[in-house]
């Protein structure tokens, strides 16, 4: 068997840049993967599909949130990103800025469209109905090229 090489590794620098932007210890690497993991969990509702982290000095950083409903995440009157931030404060005990990014086509972005997929099917969709559809309202869009998708478990009873 051959040696499976993810492909995003051979494009960073490329066609798209690092996660994370920042040199330091294994230790502030361990509190990325906890500010991403927080942040998915609480606000899966908002469509996230990317988070990026910089670290621009040892007691700041600063979180960049890529969503398709920025709205629910800023709150009225930035309520909802306050409080964000005071959690994401607590968690790393060090200061945190926190910039959201709409996306302006749902349906250009992959991770938006997996998920929006998997959410008709946890629906009871029919799988196909649910790809299908998905894969016809992503080619309207004028960025996307092409789409693949695959899907794989139970789904017929």
């Amino acid at each position: 068997m051959g040696q499976k090489v993810d492909p995003r590794g051979l494009r960073l620098g490329i066609t798209r840049a690092w996660d994370s932007n920042w040199y330091a210890d294994k230790k502030d690497f361990h509190e990325d993967v906890q500010i991403k993991e927080f942040i998915k969990k609480n606000y899966f509702h908002t469509g996230i599909s990317k988070v990026r982290i910089e670290r621009t000095s040892p007691s700041q950083v600063v979180v960049h949130i890529h969503t398709g409903k920025a709205g629910l995440i800023i709150g009225r009157k930035g309520a909802e990103i306050d409080a964000l931030r005071a959690k994401l404060e607590k968690l790393t005990g060090k200061k945190v800025t926190v910039k959201v990014q709409e996306i302006k086509d749902l349906n250009g972005d992959a991770v938006l469209v997996a998920e929006s997929i998997a959410a008709q099917i946890e629906k009871r969709i029919a799988y196909k109905k649910a790809m299908t559809q998905a894969i016809s309202r992503s080619m309207k869009s004028p960025e996307v090229k092409g789409i693949k998708v695959m899907i794989s478990g139970r789904l017929n009873g």
